[in-house]
């Protein structure tokens, strides 16, 4: 017990560390090669820190073991929203930008409403639910449209006219290569910190005796979201915000689309008890996160912060109920 307590320290201590060097690498480098620290966040950066959702959820397909998938996937996506942009929002209200509003976020919102339609077999056909090979390979061609429109706007912005006020560093090899260094050490230290932490933290419960689904539920699909919680939180002390909030929203989008799409490809993914509530709160999340960003003030404030909190803790607490 002693032994794993050590190491959940271990892990937030790599997740902290690993969050500075993974900002302070995308943001510099994005500014070096003229491309939006948005496009980098919602990329590179979410792309790094949904890596443990994606090694947890192939070992659980390799292993047998596709109950989880589902749980980990869709109680990340919840937890990003519910539970990490809003404490980054309460640490320093999020600013977002209007690309954000008008694409990206939407983007998110469709592709919760595209595995809500997925995952309904019993309503559409009289089967189980579940997500078959052809659905994810459905998603992940969702996933590749959305990869292209990024790549369309690097292309497009990375030769444009700087804004007054914009600094980009200079071009240089060793300034390149320091970035990319941080960038990959820092997500580095993220995928291993997050393994470390949940594994930690899987063997408390464990030796507590708590039951397997409130780990599945709690444990393994927040421990998962660290690397996003500690991201997210030091590019908003950092003033960073596009990296931010482009990180929960691209994590999401990694999450549904290429996560569940690579994990149903290689074999079908059920889903559980309560299953669709949870596709259900997911979309009414993302429904809200929209609703805030469209008002006069651009940003997700306190306010509106703590209310995600607490609907995402109600929400929780209600399936523990219903165990």
């Amino acid at each position: 017990m002693l032994l794993d307590l050590l190491l959940v320290c271990v892990g937030l201590a790599l997740l902290l560390g690993g969050g500075d060097l993974l900002v302070r690498g995308a943001s510099n480098l994005a500014s070096r090669l003229g491309v939006s620290p948005l496009v980098v966040g919602l990329t590179v950066v979410a792309f790094g820190t949904s890596a443990p959702e994606l090694a947890v959820n192939m070992a659980a397909s390799i292993n047998g073991n596709p109950d989880i998938c589902f749980g980990n996937i869709v109680g990340s996506n919840m937890a990003n929203i519910g539970l990490i942009a809003a404490v980054t929002a309460l640490v320093r209200p999020i600013p977002v930008q209007t690309v954000v509003v008008a694409r990206e976020i939407p983007m998110m919102l469709l592709a919760t409403l595209a595995a809500i339609i997925m995952a309904s077999d019993f309503v559409l056909r009289g089967e189980p639910n579940r997500f078959d090979r052809a659905e994810g390979l459905v998603l992940l061609l969702f996933f590749a449209i959305f990869i292209f429109y990024n790549i369309h706007d690097i292309v497009r912005k990375r030769n444009a006219v700087p804004e007054d006020g914009e600094l980009r560093l200079p071009m240089t090899a060793g300034g390149l290569a320091r970035d990319s260094a941080f960038l990959v050490a820092g997500l580095a230290a993220l995928v291993f910190g997050g393994k470390v932490t949940v594994d930690a933290s899987v063997s408390v419960a464990t030796r507590l005796e708590l039951p397997e689904s409130l780990i599945g539920l709690t444990l393994v699909a927040v421990g998962t979201s660290l690397p996003e919680l500690a991201t997210s939180m030091i590019a908003a002390m950092k003033r960073q915000s596009d990296l931010a909030i482009g990180n929960v929203v691209g994590s999401n989008i990694f999450n549904l689309l290429f996560v569940m799409g690579i994990v149903a490809s290689s074999s079908e993914v059920p889903v559980p008890d309560g299953g669709m509530w949870d596709l259900g709160v997911s979309a009414v999340l993302s429904m809200i996160l929209l609703t805030f960003t469209v008002t006069h003030s651009r940003q997700v404030l306190r306010g509106e912060a703590g209310f995600l909190l607490l609907a995402y803790l109600a929400y929780v607490a209600w399936r523990f109920q219903s165990i």
